[in-house]
């Protein structure tokens, strides 16, 4: 046989080795979006993960996002309705009166009661109008079957005005709630430790004074300017994310290691600045940029937040008890960025804030969006 003859001999039986070995593999599935079905993500034979995902649009200035166990969302809108994105997409507006809406105040931030499978309890924080004026509280409402029963006042007569109203309202790993509350326009409240403004308040879920509080009181820390992130890291720290000054001195926006009865300063510090009895920030934005800091998720070893100003997702790397690297995603990709969470599929889910008169609207604005980690 001549040697041309045996090397297609050659490749005939290598061909034929190579169709027998893929006849036995089995085809990797494609790696495909984690639908937020209540936690359970299905991944095989579906379409790859895209990097961003609109979950909802046309929302009206959407503050806070809870996701319900058996699937689905529930969204404040800053006007006075909480609306119920159920599993199949489908909406319902649950309009919550007495809320007072205008500037930054109106509907806000929203928990879950961490037995929220069982008892259906949820939080919401509102403005509303009192006798003595603008106040801020916090309420806890039933939801079964796509409606609201049993509202119950948890805490009432927190300082309200037009702007610095806090709102953010979280379940600690202790189980109790905790509350971001602002000046309220009103600078000196920060440093009166009796009053309800300018601080984080750490309450029982029936609202009262939680056990282990500092002074007696709701106060859990105090200093602030207008407080809008909670998140607490795998080993139990609480962070928080502050606005800074506005207006024509604009800047100093700040990231706080939270510790119980800490004075964080504000007004009588800010940025670098020291004194006795005072906590700085762990980071700040400096005096000419402004992040307008509107929330605060943690994922891995990373706070997540949203910047209003900055519309801009940032990422602070954290390391112990320090920020090692801000890393800045989607600068002006999406305009104002307010609420930034973590679902159970361990994907981010943003929402926008450019219908609330300081942004840019752009088409389908508001949106609930759905971001993947991987990709950042």
């Amino acid at each position: 046989m001549s040697s041309k003859m045996l090397l297609v001999a050659a490749l005939l039986v290598l061909g034929a080795v190579v169709l027998l070995f893929l006849a036995g593999r089995t085809p990797e599935p494609t790696r495909a979006l984690p639908a937020f079905n209540g936690g359970t993500a299905s991944t095989e034979n579906e379409t790859p993960v895209p990097d961003v995902e609109v979950i909802a649009d046309n929302l009206e200035i959407p503050w806070d996002v809870a996701f319900l166990p058996e699937g689905g969302y529930l969204v404040t809108e800053r006007a006075g309705r909480l609306i119920h994105i159920a599993a199949d997409g489908s909406r319902r507006a649950l309009p919550i009166e007495g809320v007072r809406t205008g500037g930054e105040g109106g509907l806000l931030g929203i928990a879950l009661h961490p037995a929220f499978a069982d008892n259906r309890l949820l939080y919401l924080y509102l403005t509303a109008t009192a006798p003595s004026g603008t106040v801020n509280r916090v309420e806890r409402f039933r939801f079964e079957s796509g409606t609201l029963s049993d509202r119950t006042v948890i805490i009432d007569d927190i300082p309200g005005a037009s702007y610095h109203d806090g709102g953010r309202i979280a379940f600690g790993p202790d189980q109790h709630l905790y509350i971001t509350t602002g000046d309220a326009g009103r600078r000196t409240l920060s440093q009166e430790r009796n009053s309800l403004a300018g601080k984080i308040l750490r309450v029982r879920a029936d609202g009262g004074v939680a056990p282990g509080n500092p002074y007696g009181t709701a106060v859990y820390s105090w200093g602030h300017r207008n407080p809008q992130g909670l998140a607490w890291d795998e080993a139990g720290r609480l962070w928080s994310t502050e606005h800074g000054r506005s207006g024509a001195l604009s800047g100093f926006d700040e990231i706080n290691l939270i510790e119980r009865g800490a004075n964080y300063g504000w007004p009588e510090i800010e940025g670098d600045e020291r004194r006795a009895g005072m906590r700085a920030p762990i980071l700040h934005s400096g005096a000419r940029t402004t992040w307008a800091p509107a929330s605060a998720a943690i994922l891995g070893n990373s706070l997540f937040f949203g910047g209003l100003r900055g519309e801009t997702l940032y990422e602070a790397v954290l390391e112990g008890e320090r920020v090692v690297e801000l890393r800045e995603h989607f600068a002006g990709s999406f305009g104002r960025i307010r609420t930034v969470r973590v679902g159970p599929d361990g994907f981010l889910y943003i929402t926008t804030s450019n219908l609330d008169g300081r942004g840019t609207p752009r088409a389908g604005d508001d949106k609930l969006m759905r971001i993947n980690p991987a990709s950042l």
